[in-house]
């Protein structure tokens, strides 16, 4: 019995032990499915590897063809340096075909490449080849654009020096950037320079309807009607009056004592004039708007000879800048064109406004604008004080001053018409019954009013003459407020019931003579017309230099968008302006 257990249990080892071999067998089986299995899919990440880095290299060979093929500054033929382009890169036998496409103002280069890839491991699943295909299209097409050059040339351009240095280094790089590839003249570039006023210069003014004409060479300034910046044209029937050849701005000695004519608060700053000209009293030519050209000598020289004087009025440079633009001016390049002074290439603009929805278009408007300041306070004098005679004459003899003020003449009674005594004589310090012709003013005489402008020894003042030789400060307190009343007095008037203060006669004098824009509505009247510009589809690339915070706020609210604005500071506005350039003329990689 014993021995029967035993060897049954013999048996039962024997089979246990088959059993593990067996065991055995099978792991090596798994482990050898599963090396091969990682093999593959190891092998099959190398090869897409390798699939990724010839479609990489084929694709950037074909991208980098197209583009230099499609370059209508390319000379050579676009077919050729795209399969030279593709050669160098070690895929000659890739490329399947090439294709350009060119037309008046823009070239297409198309590319098509189809490389073979025999992989190493992919064969262990089936797959022979991998087909590795590739293409790209670029194309340059020049449209039709119309530039505006909307450029600060305030005062504060040259308190620091380098600045209008940089504008002028800027701003002809980017006009020969933008204009010397252009063999097919679709681009044409129009200079609008601006300080407190835009200066049109004398042909540009007399397309328009300025009224109330100041009389003096190269004052070719207009003071724009709020409701001009309603809309983006400029009508040439609504009158606008000549601004006004004086010195509103700057003050003047108000002690009670006469100060001369002479004297440096008397005599107008010719920089604080608001469509100044040089003090040798020659227009300052290069300074007036430029109607669009696309001859680079002649826009870098005006460019090159801008003068910086003056305060700053952004709105009114957008405001001429946008609507020399606009479609409403044709005629009126029409007219330019006839007389040879804008290219007859240039026929037909400006052209229509670009819709929205319009998907390949032919043409666009473009606005730089610039400033490295903000809005000033615009002063204009009152239409009534621009023209026409004053009442205030000026002795041949020595040339002092006198005004008549016929409220204090009495006509109630002959005495009392002879003892009137209305000529207020600024350096005498009294009233007088003649103005000052070289002798004592006659108390004692009876007034007259035989006096005329051609009256032996004085002559009668006209309002340009006047601020041509004076402030307006000046007149108001040394013609005006000296000569009282002073409490208790009589010299507004003969029989005054409440008269004013010499400080109250100055400053309603100041408020009668001029009148101020404030800066929140030229502020206000600025970002209409961006708006504006922005629903017409006008690009504007605003650029703040060196401009203070209310300044970049207006400039980069103007901005098609942030993208389109650009704040910067010294020799860094060349590189905006060239990357504005590049921008306007830049290829486009479009598959």
């Amino acid at each position: 019995m014993f021995d029967q257990l035993k060897t049954q249990n013999a048996r039962r080892g024997r089979k246990v032990a088959a059993n593990l071999a067996s065991e055995d067998g099978n792991i090596a089986t798994l482990a050898l499915i599963m090396f091969v299995l990682m093999l593959s899919v190891g092998g099959l990440a190398v090869d897409l590897m390798r699939y990724e880095e010839i479609r990489t290299s084929l694709q950037q060979s074909l991208d980098r063809c197209t583009l230099a093929g499609a370059s209508l500054t390319q000379e050579m033929d676009p077919e050729a340096v795209c399969r030279d382009y593709v050669a160098k890169a070690g895929h000659t036998d890739d490329l399947t075909d090439v294709t350009v496409t060119e037309g008046a103002n823009f070239r297409e280069v198309a590319a098509d490449a189809m490389a073979y890839e025999k992989p190493f491991f992919a064969q262990m699943v089936g797959i022979e080849n991998f087909d590795i295909p590739a293409g790209s299209i670029a194309e340059q097409r020049i449209t039709d654009i119309e530039i505006a050059m909307v450029l600060d040339i305030s005062g504060s351009m040259v308190n620091t020096p380098s600045r209008i240095a940089n504008l002028k280094i800027a701003g002809k790089d980017f006009v020969n950037a933008v204009l010397e590839n252009d063999a097919e003249q679709r681009t044409s570039i129009m200079i609008v320079p601006y300080n407190g006023q835009v200066n049109l210069g004398s042909v540009l003014r007399s397309k328009f309807n300025v009224t109330l004409p100041n009389g003096r060479a190269g004052v070719d300034c207009v003071d724009l009607p709020a409701s001009v910046y309603n809309n983006i044209p400029m009508s040439r029937v609504t009158p606008l009056p000549n601004t006004a050849h004086a010195d509103t701005y700057s003050g003047t000695n108000t002690a009670t004592s006469y100060t001369s004519y002479t004297d440096s608060t008397a005599l107008p700053n010719w920089a604080n004039r608001w469509c100044p000209t040089s003090s040798t009293g020659g227009a300052l030519t290069q300074n007036i708007v430029r109607m669009p050209n696309n001859n680079i000598a002649v826009l870098q020289a005006q460019i090159d000879n801008l003068t910086a004087v003056g305060a700053t009025s952004i709105n009114a440079g957008m405001k001429w800048g946008l609507a020399l633009l606009d479609p409403s001016a044709r005629p009126l390049y029409d007219e330019y064109i006839t007389a040879g002074t804008i290219p007859a290439v240039f026929s037909g603009r400006p052209f229509d406004y670009t819709p929205d929805n319009e998907a390949n278009p032919t043409s666009m408007k473009v606005i730089v604008l610039m400033t490295d300041g903000e809005h000033f306070a615009e002063d204009r004098v009152n239409d009534a004080y621009k023209s026409g005679d004053a009442p205030i004459w000026r002795a041949n003899s020595d040339s002092n001053y006198s005004r008549l003020d016929l409220d204090r003449v009495d006509t109630s009674t002959p005495t009392k018409l002879c003892d009137s005594r209305p000529f207020w004589v600024p350096h005498m310090g009294a009233w007088h019954s003649r103005p000052w012709n070289g002798a004592a003013p006659a108390n004692s005489a009876c007034y007259t009013n035989t006096i005329t402008t051609t009256t032996t020894g004085i002559t009668k003042q006209s309002w340009p003459t006047l601020w041509s030789n004076l402030r307006l400060s000046y007149v108001a307190w040394q013609l005006y407020a000296r000569g009282g009343p002073i409490a208790g007095g009589n010299g507004n008037g003969k029989n005054a019931p409440n008269p004013k203060t010499r400080s109250q006669i100055y400053t309603d004098t100041m408020n009668a003579f001029r009148v101020q824009t404030a800066v929140t509505a030229m502020d206000a009247q600025l970002n209409g017309l961006c708006e504006k510009a922005r629903d017409q589809n006008v690009i504007v690339f605003g650029i703040a230099f060196e401009a203070p915070a209310n300044g970049q706020a207006v400039i980069q609210s103007c901005s098609t968008d942030d993208a389109h604005y650009y704040p910067t500071s010294g020799s860094g506005l060349t590189t905006v302006f060239r990357s504005i350039a590049s921008q306007i003329s830049q290829l486009r990689l479009t598959q």
